[in-house]
C-alpha cells in the first residue's frame, strides 16, 4: 500500500483546490510527503504547461510552491501539536504571502521536485522556505507565509 500524502487527509469539503485538491478533476493533484525535516513533492509538467517552447510557465511553478507549502503547513502544525495527520479538528492553511524568485528557466517534460522546510510555526501561522528543482538544478526559490484557514471559508 502506498504512503498517504498530506493532501489525502484533507476532508472532502477542503479537498477542491486546483493545485492540491484530490477532488478537483482538472487540478494538479500534487502529493506531498515528509522527508526528514523537509517535505517533498514531485510533479511532471505536461506540454500544455509551457511558457515558451521547452520551458514551464512561471505561474505553474508558483502554484506548485504555493500548494506544496500549504500542505506542508498543515503537516507541520499536526507535528507540532503531536497529532496524527487527519485527526479532528482538521488543520488547513491558506496563503497569506507568496514570494517567488525565478533563478533560471525550468525545462518542461521532466519531473520537478519541490521541497519545503518550516522556518516558523506558531499557533496561527507557518512560514516556509521552498525550492523547486529540475534535473538536480534549483530553478525557483520561494518564501510562503500561511495562516490557519478562517472558519467562514469552511463549508460543511
Amino acid at each position: 500500500m502506498a504512503e498517504k500524502a498530506f493532501q489525502d487527509y484533507y476532508p472532502d469539503q477542503l479537498a477542491h483546490c486546483y493545485g492540491c485538491g484530490h477532488l478537483n478533476e482538472h487540478g494538479h493533484k500534487i502529493r506531498s510527503f515528509w522527508d526528514g525535516d523537509e517535505t517533498v513533492c514531485v510533479f511532471t509538467p505536461e506540454p500544455y504547461h509551457t511558457a515558451i517552447p521547452g520551458y514551464v510557465y512561471g505561474g505553474l511553478l508558483a502554484s506548485l510552491i504555493d500548494c506544496h507549502c500549504t500542505g506542508t503547513a498543515s503537516a507541520a502544525m499536526y507535528r507540532k501539536q503531536g497529532r496524527e495527520l487527519g485527526s479532528d479538528p482538521p488543520l488547513r492553511f491558506v496563503t497569506a504571502s507568496l514570494n517567488v524568485d525565478y533563478l533560471r528557466p525550468t525545462p518542461i517534460g521532466v519531473p520537478l521536485e519541490v521541497r519545503a522546510r518550516a522556518t516558523e510555526v506558531t499557533d496561527r501561522k507557518v512560514v516556509m522556505e521552498a525550492w523547486l528543482s529540475a534535473e538536480g538544478e534549483v530553478c525557483v526559490r520561494g518564501k510562503v507565509v500561511t495562516v490557519v484557514m478562517p472558519k467562514h471559508l469552511v463549508k460543511d
